[in-house]
């Protein structure tokens, strides 16, 4: 009898076993290591959103920009002066964000392009020149009635990208791409905000983390 009640158990147990979801199974084994690791201290975060509960170890270093720390940084603005109308208003949004954080103004300087194509060749000479932690890069591209727009448009994305990569200078995309005139004014201070100001606090959140989190 009691081989056969021993039997049943070690049945019932890999049926246990083979039904167990892998997630539980995973978080099983995660509490028998945070039981028997002493030296590490290791948390188990609790499931949410649907996902497997994971593993997260105290003294991780959480690295961001802050736009508090300013003090000393330095920034450049290329600025397109096609679709004037509107640049002229994502400057002022910039130049106000800079000035609320504390930039002053001999840190900044504006240099001014005819258009977004030309906008990629200054800020990547700006940007090796080392004397700026961040280079902003603003304009307009308003769809027309043929290709040119997209030629315009890929070519200042694909460029101001290049420029941050090839001189490790954050550059910032500060380029409305929009469909219509309406579009592009609703993003220089309508009803969709700023896109020239939320441009320049990213630049300041860069300009920081680099600075003070990953310089060399």
């Amino acid at each position: 009898m009691a081989s056969i009640a021993a039997a049943k158990l070690c049945i019932i147990s890999s049926r246990r076993a083979r039904l167990t979801p892998p997630s539980l199974l995973s978080t099983q084994s995660s509490r028998n290591l945070v039981s028997s690791s002493s030296p590490i201290q290791v948390n188990l975060v609790s499931k949410r959103n649907g996902r497997s509960p994971v593993l997260a170890m105290a003294g991780v270093q959480h690295l961001q920009g802050s736009p508090m720390r300013t003090e000393g940084l330095r920034f450049a603005v290329v600025v397109a002066k096609f679709n004037e109308v509107v640049t002229k208003l994502l400057l002022e949004g910039a130049l106000e964000t800079f000035r609320r954080y504390l930039i002053k103004d001999e840190d900044i300087v504006v240099v001014e392009v005819p258009g977004s194509f030309e906008i990629p060749v200054v800020a990547t000479h700006l940007a090796k020149t080392g004397k700026y932690h961040a280079v902003l890069c603003i304009g307009a591209v308003v769809r027309g009635d043929t290709t040119h727009y997209d030629a315009v448009a890929n070519s200042a994305a694909s460029g101001v990208l290049s420029a941050g990569l090839n001189s490790g200078v954050p550059c910032i995309f500060g380029v409305l791409t929009c469909d219509d005139m309406d579009q592009a004014l609703n993003r220089a201070g309508g009803k969709s905000g700023n896109k020239g100001a939320e441009a320049a606090l990213s630049a300041i959140e860069m300009a920081s983390l680099l600075e003070h989190h990953l310089k060399k």
